[in-house]
């Protein structure tokens, strides 16, 4: 254990306990369900997530627990969510580039995944994902084993984000913001989607415009970027968050 370790560590706790009261303010909560993990930077093979029944708006950086790739808590008291587990556990192992990842039972992006479709690009905020998001396993019940973990981990492949059909939305990131804020901005490209659909017959952005949008605002600096605001905005109104 080093110094730097210890503040990158503490750093990323705190991103992660922000990026959970944000998900709470937005009501992507939904009873136990939803998790967030970021990879230990001194212990690749483990993440920190959080505990199985803490609401996402009380979470604190010293309520997170630490799991290892076979599901033991290695630090904190409180049980880790069999769900986080078999499917966070597979997505870190498969992607040694993902540092976070989310996932909530959030009502558009459920909404959205019952279609069994991609997000079509219809919007600025939707290109960030053309070409760059994936369609998962069918739905076969809660998820409680790895080897399902796994079948959302093969869906992903490199992507920074997959459709869960049935289920929901899961985004990953080189950093805890920008995972967070994939799978804020793909929420409401979901609900965006939806209410366009509704509304009639909407008309695409052309592949080509859509592909050149998305190294505009898809890339991994401006999905960190756009996190920003939103943690300087609830570590004012809420800097408990950081104990």
């Amino acid at each position: 254990m080093t110094a730097s370790h210890d503040a990158e560590r503490q750093t990323r706790k705190e991103r992660l306990a922000a990026a959970f009261r944000l998900f709470a303010a937005y009501g992507f909560d939904e009873g136990v369900a939803g998790h967030i993990t970021v990879r230990d930077p001194e212990h690749l093979d483990r993440f920190w997530v959080n505990p199985l029944g803490l609401y996402f708006g009380h979470i604190k950086a010293s309520d997170l627990i630490l799991v290892d790739h076979s599901g033991k808590v290695v630090s904190g008291t409180r049980p880790v969510n069999r769900a986080a587990f078999a499917i966070h556990s597979q997505v870190h192992q498969a992607r040694p580039d993902v540092i976070a990842a989310a996932h909530a039972h959030s009502t558009g992006g459920k909404t959205f995944s019952s279609l069994g479709a991609l997000l079509a690009p219809l919007t600025q905020d939707a290109c960030a994902f053309f070409e760059d998001h994936a369609l998962g396993p069918a739905f076969s019940g809660v998820v409680d084993q790895t080897t399902e973990g796994a079948r959302i981990a093969e869906s992903l492949g490199g992507k920074k984000a997959v459709i869960l059909p049935n289920h929901g939305l899961l985004t990953v990131g080189k950093s805890v913001d920008e995972a967070a804020w994939w799978f804020i901005t793909l929420e409401r490209s979901c609900e965006a989607e939806l209410k366009a659909r509704a509304a009639g017959t909407p008309i695409p952005i052309p592949d080509e415009v859509a592909r050149h949008t998305r190294g505009q605002i898809g890339s991994s600096p401006v999905g960190w970027l756009s996190f920003q605001p939103l943690f300087e905005k609830i570590v004012r109104a809420e800097p408990e968050l950081k104990e």
